[in-house]
Formats: structure tokens, sequence, C-alpha cells
């Protein structure tokens, strides 16, 4: 059981465990996307002044593969686009991602953009209701009409059928530009701006239409009529989310919406470009600051020039081999800088066995969760502030940054009393676990730069590029954006332009009876953090262990609405069960099926993962259906 502790001996008590590991590399140190800059930065400056560049962090969980995918083609891991853009583009695609659950502001400018006469072509398996039609809640006469019809193409692609459907799209271009030479593609970028496009349009040339139809479930003439809304529009924007990100190909996704785009000069045009949309607030930022396992030379050195030491080089632990580390007894503490670790991760029964096997686990956390509940031998809770709290330190109020899915820089400052005087910022508690673990001669002032946050800025205007004049800069309204060279058609990768890459299209070998599973959110969730067991925009209500199946397959299965059933999950001779899960038919492709997160986790394997990114394949998971064995009455109707 958890008793209070003061912070001088819980910081004792990290600091002694952290010292009498055999290696630093022994240590793991996760890292929340809510994270603030200056809290981040801190960290890894810890951690890699301790001597481990194990930093995994929700990010390997889910835009990953955005960033391995986008850094190989484009040469910089982020998405190309400005929020300005939204306001100029002609067609905007949004793909794997659902922003009336979330992303809800987003819809707000989808609905700006559709009412201007952007063209909206949604692409997911699930037609979700908030991109069908929107009501804005704060136009009065919004709410009362039928709201603002968003989508005007809806193509229903299969369960991991994006790359044979965006294929089949650009096949349609090719042959377009076939028929009229010069008035499709844009042959003065291509020639200036990229390389690979003959290798590219030679193997796209190959495929066959059976294979990406059947491979997406989408017709040809529907690839048409995508094609066509791409070859209209002068500027465009493609955006997505998980939905392309959690496949065991999802690099592959990924990279198959930088060759569309690069296909009519779409990137470097105002308007127009590439759009990963991230969940958590910071997720971007921490990834700027230094948190990741796989730091660059070049961050390092600076890292190095400013702080006088020599930082490890070489590569940690991502979240996934961190777990493994854990299970395997390489990794024997585990620091959590906010996040629920256990709910965020694939494998539930794996992961906690992991966990369990460690000497010490600590949470810093602003609410109580499941992660919580399972420890090592020795385990902490670290209450902090949160963001909507006053953050004083040395009788100064501070305020902390935040880097969004656009690139833009922007204060964050509480202005609500902390709900206890006993919590502790999340800077406040990195420089005391810093100090407490290295001393007072590791050359660094921990307590200074806790004291005051422009101090922290200080340090990353002068190892950073692109956070010159921090301080004064943040502190304008609206904050400022961070350089971003693809933006300006400057391509630092291997051929130093950008590059059109050729994917195979993905195989699943199911057997009669299996289902291609995908994890989703329901509309009264955020991330891990579950505020009601209602999903109005699905139709289902007090109940969250559902599956969602097509029809037709819930009447092929011999199964029956409101079943209670068992789902099996099956990877390379291996199963795993989540039990007590309700039958909902639903509009998804056949042979595919959907449930909710982290509920479903247990069902995903800690070794199917995305290649080169390593990010879980949560929404590849091989399942089989079968009649439960236990006794559950569902808590009330679900249905769709």
């Amino acid at each position: 059981h958890y008793e209070p502790l003061s912070w001088d001996a819980a910081f004792a008590l990290l600091a002694s465990e952290l010292k009498g590991l055999t290696s630093p590399d022994e240590a793991i140190f996760y890292t929340s996307g809510r994270t603030s800059n200056e809290a981040a930065f801190l960290y890894q400056l810890f951690v890699r002044k301790y001597g481990t560049n194990n930093l995994p962090d929700c990010s390997n969980m889910c835009h990953e593969s955005s960033g391995s995918g986008l850094t190989e083609t484009i040469g910089v891991g982020k998405g190309t686009v400005t929020l300005e853009d939204f306001t100029r583009a002609d067609a905007i695609f949004v793909i794997g991602q659902n922003p009336g659950t979330n992303h809800p502001r987003m819809l707000t400018a989808l609905e700006a953009a559709k009412r201007r006469g952007c063209r909206l072509v949604h692409i997911n398996p699930l037609p979700e209701a908030g991109l069908i039609a929107f009501k804005h809640p704060q136009d009065v006469f919004g709410m009362l009409g039928s709201g603002t019809l968003l989508t005007d193409l809806f193509l229903q692609v299969r369960i991991n059928g994006d790359v044979a459907l965006l294929k089949g799209v650009m096949k349609e271009m090719l042959e377009e530009e076939a028929r009229r030479p010069g008035e499709v593609l844009d042959h003065e970028f291509i020639a200036e701006y990229t390389s690979g496009f003959a290798e590219f349009a030679a193997a796209l040339g190959q495929t066959n239409w059976d294979e990406l139809t059947e491979g997406s479930g989408i017709t040809r003439e529907q690839m048409g009529a995508a094609a066509r809304v791409m070859i209209e529009s002068e500027r465009t924007i493609i955006c997505w989310a998980m939905g392309l990100t959690q496949h065991r190909n999802a690099v592959a996704n990924i990279q198959e919406i930088v060759n569309i785009l690069l296909l009519r000069g779409q990137i470097g045009k105002p308007g127009a470009g590439a759009c990963p949309v991230r969940g958590h607030s910071n997720v971007q930022g921490d990834r700027t600051m230094g948190i990741w396992e796989r730091p660059t030379d070049a961050f390092l050195d600076a890292l190095a020039c400013e702080f006088r030491f020599e930082p490890p080089r070489h590569h940690g632990f991502d979240t996934v081999e961190a777990i493994k580390a854990m299970r395997g007894g390489q990794a024997k503490v585990f620091f959590a800088l906010g996040g629920n670790f256990l709910s965020a991760t694939p494998d539930t029964e794996y992961t906690a066995a992991a966990l369990s096997r460690c000497q010490l686990t600590a949470h810093v956390s602003t609410k109580l969760n499941r992660a919580h509940l399972v420890t090592g031998e020795q385990a902490l809770i670290l209450p902090c502030l949160g963001r909507t709290e006053r953050d004083v330190q040395a009788g100064a109020e501070q305020f902390v940054s935040c880097e969004n899915s656009m690139g833009v820089v922007q204060a964050s400052r509480g202005d609500l009393e902390p709900a206890a005087t006993e919590l502790r910022s999340e800077v406040h508690i990195v420089a005391s676990l810093a100090r407490a673990t290295l001393g007072a001669q590791s050359g660094i002032d921990w307590p200074g730069l806790a004291q005051d946050y422009d101090r922290i800025r200080e340090h990353v205007a002068r190892t950073l590029p692109g956070f010159e004049d921090y301080n004064r800069r943040v502190r304008e309204p609206g904050g400022f954006y961070l350089p971003n060279l693809a933006r300006q058609r400057d391509f630092k990768t291997a051929t130093g332009k950008a590059r059109f890459t050729v994917h195979g299209l993905p195989r699943h070998e199911l057997v009669p009876g299996q289902f291609l599973m995908m994890t989703i959110r329901s509309h009264d969730q955020f991330n891990t953090t579950i505020y009601g067991l209602d999903d109005r925009y699905r139709g289902v209500y007090n109940e969250r262990r559902v599956v969602f199946l097509n029809p037709e397959d819930v009447r092929e299965a011999g199964l029956k609405e409101q079943q209670v059933v068992d789902l099996v999950s099956h990877f390379e001779g291996e199963e795993r069960t989540a039990r007590c899960f309700i039958v909902v038919p639903f509009s998804i492709p056949r042979g595919c099926a959907a449930t909710y997160f982290p509920e479903a986790n247990v069902l995903v394997p800690i070794g199917s993962v995305a290649e080169k990114s390593n990010t879980p394949a949560s929404k590849s998971v091989v399942i089989s259906i079968r009649p439960t064995v236990a006794d559950h009455s569902p808590a009330s109707k679900a249905t769709a």
C-alpha cells in the first residue's frame, strides 16, 4: 500500500536507487506528451548528465511512424503546414483521424474551410459523425440547424487498406496525366525538388487494379473521384492520425501520403502540405526539447557545448524496448514524467509483469491512474501541479511553453489556486531529483533553474536552432513559429531532395472466422483518460467493452446483437484473450472489427510493431471471436 512520504525522503529514495544501479542504462525515464518544454529540456539534461539516453515517450506509441516516414522523405519529422494554410486550401483530406472525438477544435477550421468552398475528403474504416456534419457549439444559429455538411467524399477503406487506396488514387492521376500530358503533374517541381520519380512511376504502373480494389475495399470509380479532387485542387492538405501510424507498415502509409503530395508540388506551397495531427498538448515540443532515445549528434554536440559535459552517444530504449528490458531484468528503475504508462502501452499483461520486476517505479502525476496499481518492489507517486494551476517559485509566478502540431511555440500560464500546498511543479521535481542524484558538483545550478524558468529558456535559446530570443518571443501574443526547412523546399534528405518511395501492399493472411481489429477512442475519452461510459456519436451508452462488427459478419459468424463474447488475438503462434465484450453491429467493412482502448490493449502483441518506427501495431490485430465462458451481463444496451 501507499503511505505519505516527505518530498526530501522521496528524492533521497530515488537518488539512492539510481546511484545504486550497475549502469545508468538500467534506468528508464519515460515522458508523457503533456510535459512542458521547460520541464522536458531540464529532464533530458538530467537524464543525459546521469548517463543514459533511455528516454522513451508517448510519441513512440503514436506518431513515431510519422516522424520516421517524413524524415526519410522530406528531411523533417514534423508536418509542413501552418494554421493559415487551412484558410487557403482548396481540398483537405482527413485520413485515419476522427476530429469530432479526438481533435474537436479542428472541426471549427474544417467548417470554415468548407463554407468558403474547400472540398473535404474523409478516409476511414468508420463513418465518424463529427466529420459528416458539424454544429459549432458557439454559433447559436448553427446549433439550431442541422449543422454544416463537412464531407464531400467519404471512402470507407478497409483497416490497413490505405496503401492500396493511395496507390489507386495516384495510379488514376498518372493515367490522367498520360491522357492530358503536362496538365496533371507538376513536372517542374518534380524535376527540381524530388528524386526517385521514375522508379516510383514504373512500380506504380505495374500494380494490378484488382489488388488495389481488393486491398482497400474501395472501387476504382471511388478512387477516380478522389483523384479528381486532387487534380482539381491547386492547394491540398492531407491530415492524418493514429489510423495510419499504428500498423506494421505505418511508415509506408506516411510515405505514400508524401508521394501523392509530391506529384502536384503540394509541399512548400501556401495552403498545402502534410499535417500529422497529434493528441497531447506538447508531444511535438518534447521531442524538439530532446526527449528521444535516438538523439542526433548535432543535438548532443550543442548540449555538450552549452553545459560542458560529454553526453552518452549510444542509443537508448524506446517504449517497446523499455518494456522488454524491464521484463528481462535489464532495466530496474522506471520513472515516468506524467502519463498512464500501463494503460497507454500494448500487451497489458506483459507490460504489467515488466513493471512488477522493477526495483522501483515512480510516477509524476496530476491525478491517480491505473499505472499506480502495478508497481515494482517499491513505488512512488509524486503529485505535481496541473497546467491550469498557478506555479509560483521563489515568490515569482512562472509560466511554461508548448509546441503545437504546426510548430507554433506558445506560453501557458495557470490561473487556478493549486489543489494542495504540497504539490510541486514538474520543473521543481526534475530539478530536485537531479540535485539529489548528481549532487552539488554537477556543474549545473538545478535549484536556480527551478526558481526562474527564464533561465531554462535561455539555455534552450543557446542550444536549439529556432529558439533564439526565446524569452521575448514566447511572451508575444500567439507565440512564434519554429523554422521548417521543408516549407521552404529545402529537403535535408539522403539525396538532398524530397524522395519518392516505393512500397508493397500489406498482406494479412486471415483464416475463416478471423477479423482485423483496430483500437479506437470513445467520445467521452481523451487518450487514456475516460470521462464517461458513453460514445454518443456511435450510439453506445454506459458500456465500453464492445466490439463493432459488420452486420453481415455478425450473421455469418452465428453471433447476435448484444451477445457477450471473448476476443482472442493471434500472433506468431501466441494467443491473448480479452473477455466479455458485447457485439455491436456497425457500419464497418467486412472482415474488420473495432474496440476501445485501453480495454483491448491486452490483445496487442508486444512483438507486433511497425517497421522502422517500432510503434505498436494497435490497428492491425488479428482476432477471432468466441462466445464468452464467463458470467457477464451488459451494463446497459449498446447499440449502433
